[in-house]
């Protein structure tokens, strides 16, 4: 086995997740050339890997990639998206290949019918069901994310009063309804008992304003500043980590930190929450309204909440997510 291609198109947390493919593709398959297919909005995630020999990126159109991909000739593609997209490029490149068990049905029936027939593993279980053909076997270790060296900051000079420590608040989600209302992620800041950095992208500015707008100055809005890798580095410093269920997670447990992960639509069950190496689950803690009729209400989630009451963050106790920092 010469060279592998792994297929994982978006997004944050999908990505992360799939590194341990990668680090056990490397360690497991001797001499092996890895390469990485993504979309070029999350090169970041993937470009300081050590373990990646070459990384294709499309943004538009991927079927000019294809004369690419076909020079190199790949031994096997390990296809982790398991899509229309990564099939075609499957079946043009017609070399051997592996996926995984997405269980969509099993999915639709317990959004739909409320009835879990999902297995209780976590998706990077299921991500190595796509290299078993080659022999490899997840070890246990856990996630890996690599920040290139020139993203890594230095959280108590770009925020200061956070240098004896603080504690990171992811308050962004693509989906509202993984959000955590402003008022809840207020009422948490102000009982935290140490400084807190708010993470989210461009999209979660004025939130971040709202948010710093109603407590005191023990918080600081990294919302919209900070780069990808810049707010991961940002949660590789911090105590801990409070978090929507959101790809910032997933970062938080790679760099093995006490995460407080809080849940709204989507359940723990879909197989998407924080992966630890063996023996270090205790470090992460979930906060969710258990007992709830319409949840999940979604595998993903909506722009707003189908039922109008959003019960399964507006009933979210706060003193949960500080009692378990």
């Amino acid at each position: 086995m010469k060279k592998i291609l792994v297929i994982r198109f978006s997004s944050i947390g999908d990505i992360v997740l799939a590194s341990p493919v990668i680090r056990c593709l490397r360690e497991q398959v001797p001499g092996c050339e890895l390469h990485f297919l993504t979309k070029k909005q999350y090169h970041p995630l993937v470009s300081g890997n050590p373990n990646l020999d070459k990384i294709y990126l499309y943004e538009r159109n991927f079927h000019e990639l294809i004369p690419l991909l076909q020079a190199e000739k790949y031994d096997f593609i390990t296809d982790l998206h398991r899509n229309y997209r990564s099939w075609y490029i499957r079946s043009r490149l017609l070399r051997r290949s592996g996926s995984f068990p997405k269980l969509n049905i099993r999915k639709w029936i317990f959004v739909r019918l409320k009835l879990n027939l999902l297995p209780p593993v976590h998706l990077v279980d299921r991500y190595f069901h796509a290299v078993h053909k080659l022999g490899v076997r997840y070890d246990g270790k856990g996630l890996d994310y690599y920040i290139p060296p020139d993203e890594e900051i230095r959280a108590g000079e770009l925020f200061p009063g956070t240098e004896k420590g603080f504690i990171a608040f992811a308050i962004g989600a693509r989906h509202s309804t993984k959000l955590l209302p402003p008022e809840k992620v207020t009422g948490v800041c102000e009982k935290a008992g140490k400084p807190v950095i708010l993470l989210g992208g461009k999209e979660d500015v004025e939130r971040g304003r709202e948010i710093l707008g109603q407590t005191g100055g023990n918080v600081h809005n990294g919302c919209g500043i900070l780069s990808l890798s810049q707010s991961a580095s940002v949660i590789r410093q911090a105590d801990a980590l409070i978090t929507n269920d959101t790809g910032m997670m997933h970062i938080g447990a790679a760099f093995r930190k006490k995460i407080v992960s809080v849940w709204g639509n989507t359940v723990p069950a879909f197989g998407m929450y924080p992966l630890y190496p063996e023996g270090m689950g205790h470090l992460g803690r979930i906060v969710e309204v258990k007992g709830l009729r319409c949840r999940p209400c979604s595998k993903l989630g909506y722009s707003r909440c189908p039922k109008g009451h959003f019960n399964c963050m507006n009933r979210i106790n706060t003193g949960e997510i500080t009692e378990a920092l």
